[in-house]
């Protein structure tokens, strides 16, 4: 790479941070050229210099914080007994992840995605994230018969579902009212899904 490159590169990095910083602390609604180039040091003209627009930001950032929730998970399911045991720690961790990041769980799961896809992709990247990070221990359980692969796939689904709509109510809601009930009843739920 030249010094060009280079330095189109690092441009390019500071820009998607903070677009990162806007959507993990203040969320979607927070996100214009301003707001960004203000918080990368940069004038709102540059950024169109590097991005066509916000919505190529947001995109971004929609992989990157994919990778980032996946790193996390991975993190935390390190040594955990694959099957039944890894499949509840691999869905806590993810709930983990956007407990800590709600303005991130705000863009995947509440903003309509709609709106920020130039690619006609993202949420296919967001809806598959959890499904991808089970699909190992999903397979486990039905190589070891524990499932069929039907089975499988509708306690992915509802799974996902019923975490989503778990979360949307203790982030938005705080219901229930406390973290430690919130683990409790996650733990009911996933434990109730993979009951075979």
């Amino acid at each position: 790479m030249n010094k060009k490159e280079i330095q189109e590169q690092r441009v390019k990095g500071y820009f998607i941070e903070a677009t990162k910083e806007i959507l993990k602390s203040e969320g979607l609604k927070s996100v214009s050229v301003r707001n960004i180039a203000d918080r990368a040091g940069y004038s709102f003209a540059t950024l169109y210099n590097y991005f066509k627009d916000v919505k190529d930001l947001v995109f971004l950032c929609v992989k990157d914080f994919r990778a980032e929730c996946s790193e996390y998970v991975t993190a935390h399911t390190a040594g955990v007994t694959p099957g039944n045991r890894r499949l509840k720690a691999t869905v806590l961790a993810y709930m983990e992840y956007f407990i800590q990041y709600p303005g991130i769980f705000e863009l995947f799961f509440v903003e309509k995605l709609s709106e920020v896809d130039n690619k006609g992709n993202t949420t296919g990247l967001v809806t598959s994230l959890l499904t991808e990070l089970c699909a190992a221990d999903w397979k486990y359980c039905i190589d070891k018969r524990m499932l069929t692969a039907r089975e499988a796939t509708l306690k992915q689904a509802a799974l996902l579902y019923s975490i989503t709509g778990l979360l949307t109510l203790y982030l938005n809601r705080r219901y229930p009212e406390s973290y430690s009930a919130f683990l409790k009843q996650a733990g009911q739920l996933i434990d109730g899904q993979l009951k075979n």
